[in-house]
């Protein structure tokens, strides 16, 4: 599967931002999804995860009651809204597909990742 984020932006901190995955080539629904985070000089990081169904959800400590996971089965897309941001958000987001049948919060558990987008919270 083909994966293509966009969304990503320059937004004041406190501000809100919504990125979208659009995927291809593959049975979108067959595969959870998540969304991964990368800052400059540091590792990438989990942010969020969805079940194929779009019904269990699971989320970074650092992102929970801010950030909500969704997705489109029907137009292959996925989302992650962003609200009360902070600086700390700053990074380019990932987002990819597993075909593992349990929570998947780490890089090794994603088969597919599609190219990332640029978000920058100013402070």
């Amino acid at each position: 599967v083909q994966l293509q984020a966009s969304g990503g932006g320059l937004v004041q901190a406190g501000g809100s931002l919504s990125l979208s995955c659009a995927a291809s080539g593959s049975t979108f629904s067959r595969y959870a999804m998540g969304w991964f985070r990368q800052a400059p000089g540091k590792e990438r990081e989990f942010v969020a995860f969805i079940s194929w169904s779009g019904g269990p959800t699971y989320y970074a400590d650092s992102v929970k009651g801010r950030f909500t996971i969704s997705r489109d089965n029907a137009n292959n897309t996925l989302f992650l809204q962003m609200s009360s941001m902070k600086f700390e958000d700053t990074a380019v987001y990932y987002c990819a597909a597993s075909s593992r049948k349990v929570v998947a919060t780490r890089p090794e558990m994603y088969d597919y990742w599609g190219r990332g987008t640029l978000v920058t919270v100013s402070s």
